[in-house]
């Protein structure tokens, strides 16, 4: 059993069901996916593709991301998704290290040919058309009607790799985890358990890019026959989401805290509130950065009751904890605050445990790096045995993330461990001082680093972008932190700056706010 499997299914129990959207456009019916996927297969089989072989997708999102991912899952092969907003050059370091064979690009995003390649093709091409075209005869068709056999999906074990995810890294080269099979499927089943259950008529918008989060998230609603929706723009557009959800009926998305933000943005700008919100979107389901309390206890009070929180990383896609809309609902439970500001508890397929360095399990409250067990864990790193052995010890992964569980098994994650800082001996995480900053009036953004200082070895600086129009100033500040921290935990310095940098999926690049504090030394 693969995923192609889960597209030759549908195929077969609603042929008819239009499956994929371009905006509001109708794209393909289940059948005509699978029947320009198992068209594609046959065709990469043909061209001298094997099973196990890679497939880069360099493309911004679009309804043909789908029938190539299914494309190449259908022939065996696995494919390698890459962000559309890399450099060509950081493209072409990942096809040398995946070793693939063959590209499908967007000609927005890989103008010029990309080095390395057996054949690249862009997928709004005349060449793309014959690639997925159905049969001989170019007419879509279930995969019933199709002959040869060898049109069906090619067998492979659930432990074979399907998804090829290079990580986004802050230092060094990214490192290639390797999904497989089983990784995926446990993942798109552990959905509908933790995170959300989905009908039939219930749609999937692609906003946030497809090469990550969001696209994985096709896996659970082609399990469930529901609907797949590609905006005309590609992309993050509030207005155009709002319009899409009202017109095909609300909808699911997988959105970094940053895209969260607009939307709310642009429901407060438009005087819209929860029931408006409830018409366009039936879930928001938000990770990979952190979420302040203060932005989900806005987005709740605009929007309503329609948010899940995951927290999940390449190497466990998804899948980690879960904070349910029950539990970031339930305003009356007496730790509302302190839930809202964890990732929820343990998701169904996986353990999560909280370790000193030599593994040893930690109390509750107490803070130590954050280790997943479960199917959804990786199977290692591409080419990399000895990243693997850092990484998985035991069937343990160790994230590198630091955080505590409570009582009931809440995790609250302080900083990735590399962020912790230690100003004269004292631990302090950079994440606290930045939930209290959020809380203090006219504070947009903040990012909290550490700066080498020879008397307390680190100091906490806090970059802050103001809201429109607000001066703010570092007497305010301090005076709002020494209301709610510890002395020692408050900044020693404010830099007050337009935007904080980041990266293409939203997460403060917090190297480079130390870089700039380095340089000015």
């Amino acid at each position: 059993m693969t995923l192609a499997h889960l597209l030759a299914r549908q195929a077969r129990v609603a042929p008819q069901r239009t499956a994929i959207y371009d905006g509001t456009r109708p794209w393909a019916t289940h059948a005509q996916w699978a029947a320009r996927s198992a068209g594609l297969a046959g065709r990469l089989r043909g061209a001298g593709l094997v099973p196990g072989d890679r497939v880069v997708v360099f493309m911004r999102n679009h309804p043909r991301y789908l029938e190539i991912l299914w494309g190449a899952w259908w022939a065996g092969l696995a494919v390698v998704p890459v962000n559309a907003k890399l450099h060509p050059a950081e493209v072409e370091w990942i096809i040398d290290n995946a070793q693939a064979r063959w590209a499908f690009v967007t000609a927005d995003v890989a103008p010029q040919p990309l080095r390395g390649l057996e054949r690249q093709v862009d997928a709004e091409s005349p060449e793309a058309d014959a690639l997925l075209a159905a049969g001989d005869d170019g007419a879509d068709a279930p995969p019933d009607d199709m002959q040869p056999a060898d049109r069906q999906p090619t067998e492979r074990h659930p432990d074979d790799l399907a998804w090829l995810f290079y990580t986004s890294g802050t230092t060094g080269r990214p490192k290639g985890v390797m999904l497989t099979h089983r990784n995926l499927m446990t993942m798109g089943l552990t959905y509908f358990v933790d995170v959300d259950p989905v009908a039939a008529d219930d749609a999937m918008v692609y906003a946030a890019p497809m090469s990550h989060g969001c696209g994985l998230y096709a896996i659970p609603h082609l399990m469930a026959g529901a609907r797949h929706v590609v905006p005309a723009s590609g992309g993050v557009d509030p207005a155009e989401l709002f319009a899409l959800g009202r017109a095909l009926g609300p909808l699911s998305t997988f959105a970094a805290p940053t895209i969260v933000k607009r939307l709310v943005d642009h429901a407060e700008a438009e005087g819209l509130g929860p029931h408006d919100a409830a018409a366009a979107f039936k879930t928001i389901v938000y990770g990979g950065a952190p979420m302040y309390v203060a932005d989900i206890q806005r987005a709740l009070r605009v929007m309503g009751p329609r948010f899940v929180q995951i927290y999940g990383q390449g190497e466990t896609p998804m899948v980690a904890t879960a904070l349910s809309r029950g539990h970031i609902a339930d305003a009356g439970h007496p730790r509302q605050r302190e839930r809202l500001a964890s990732v929820g508890v343990a998701q169904t397929p996986v353990q999560v445990r909280v370790a000193d360095p030599q593994g040893r399990s930690l109390p509750p409250g107490e803070p130590g790096e954050v280790l997943v067990r479960g199917d959804t864990v990786m199977a290692g790193y591409w080419r990399n045995p000895e990243a693997t052995a850092a990484a998985v010890r035991d069937g343990w992964l160790w994230t590198g993330d630091i955080g505590s569980l409570d009582v009931d098994g809440f995790l609250t994650l302080k900083d990735r461990s590399k962020d912790l800082l230690i100003s004269g001996g004292s631990n302090i995480y950079p994440r606290e001082v930045e939930e209290v900053l959020l809380t203090a009036p006219g504070v947009a953004e903040v990012a909290v680093v550490g700066a080498p200082d020879p008397e307390w070895g680190e100091v906490v600086v806090a970059f802050v972008v103001p809201r429109p129009g607000v001066a703010l100033s570092d007497a305010v500040l301090d005076a709002h932190c020494l209301e709610h921290i510890a002395r020692f935990k408050r900044p020693k310095r404010y830099v007050f700056v337009e935007a904080l940098p980041k990266n293409h999926y939203g997460k403060v690049l917090k190297t480079e706010l130390r870089e700039r504090l380095r340089g000015e030394g």
